[in-house]
């Protein structure tokens, strides 16, 4: 009788497995099928003209340099309002708050804001930042509003980062007479840093690659300069792809597929640092 239930484990336990792998093998080959149509349809458009001149013959020609200014300015301005305020508030939820019913009401909120669809975050950084608090279309309200939408996503990864951190290097360090905040920024937040870099990457992609809440708070539709204050509009790539691909008539494919390229590199570029980094600090990683 135990070997047919032991046979009949093992057998569920390969069946699950084999499952999990064509799952996983199916969403690689849907990512590289996707990359490989963007690479093959745009890599005939990149050129050092493409990446550092400004548009010009109604976008068709010239490059796209101001859209790709605008979205790095964007992520920067990004990683200026989220970053300290989402792994502050990330520090006080993990180390600091009692584990009552108002901190789980605070990570059920946070949980569902991060659910909101990016396009409310655009009509709510329009009333607030651009009109009630007179920024008017720029990077700043741009820069505010994506925050906004990136904090629920660095809040909840970076507390999690936090709390796998094991209690014995907090009790370690209060006995060798370390305060709470000596502790939390000398012993976890080091050792946390990997995933707390997870969840800022994360999110400052989700930034860099959104549409909806530009449209309504800096993206501009043409504009041949670069910016010269945070108070300026500015192009930004995801919306000049969205600009080109739906509202130019006659506009090349490739011009739409190099754009679409260079914006899948930036992404990635920005995850291939955040790799290195976090592998540097997982080996000195002492748990």
């Amino acid at each position: 009788m135990k070997s047919v239930v032991s046979l009949s484990r093992q057998t569920g336990q390969r069946v699950a497995f084999t499952l999990i792998s064509l799952a996983a093998m199916g969403v690689i080959a849907a990512i590289l099928l996707i990359v490989a149509v963007i690479v093959v349809q745009g890599i005939s458009a990149i050129s050092w003209e493409f990446i550092t001149a400004t548009p010009r013959d109604g976008m068709k020609a010239g490059g796209i340099l101001p859209a790709i200014v605008g979205t790095a300015l964007l992520t920067a301005g990004t990683a200026v309002t989220a970053v300290p305020l989402g792994v502050g508030a990330a520090v006080y939820l993990a180390e600091y708050a009692e584990d009552n019913w108002l901190t789980h009401a605070i990570r059920i909120a946070i949980i569902n804001l991060a659910g909101i669809p990016s396009v409310v975050y655009g009509l709510f950084g329009l009333g607030l930042f651009v009109l009630l608090l007179n920024f008017g279309t720029s990077i700043l309200a741009g820069s505010l509003t994506l925050g906004i939408m990136t904090l629920p996503i660095i809040i909840s990864t970076a507390e999690e980062a936090l709390r796998a951190v094991p209690q014995s290097f907090r009790v370690v360090s209060a006995s060798l007479g370390g305060t709470r905040w000596q502790t939390v920024r000398r012993v976890v937040l080091p050792q946390a840093l990997p995933g707390v870099l997870t969840g800022v990457i994360l999110g400052l992609e989700r930034a860099a690659g959104e549409t909806a809440p530009i449209l309504f708070t800096v993206a501009a539709f043409f504009l041949p300069r670069l910016p010269r204050s945070i108070f300026d509009q500015t192009m930004a790539l995801p919306y000049h792809l969205f600009v080109i691909s739906t509202q130019v008539p006659g506009m090349p494919i490739r011009i739409q597929y190099g754009t679409a390229l260079v914006l899948l590199v930036f992404v990635l570029s920005m995850n291939l640092i955040a790799t290195l980094i976090r592998g540097r600090y997982r080996r000195r990683r002492q748990w």
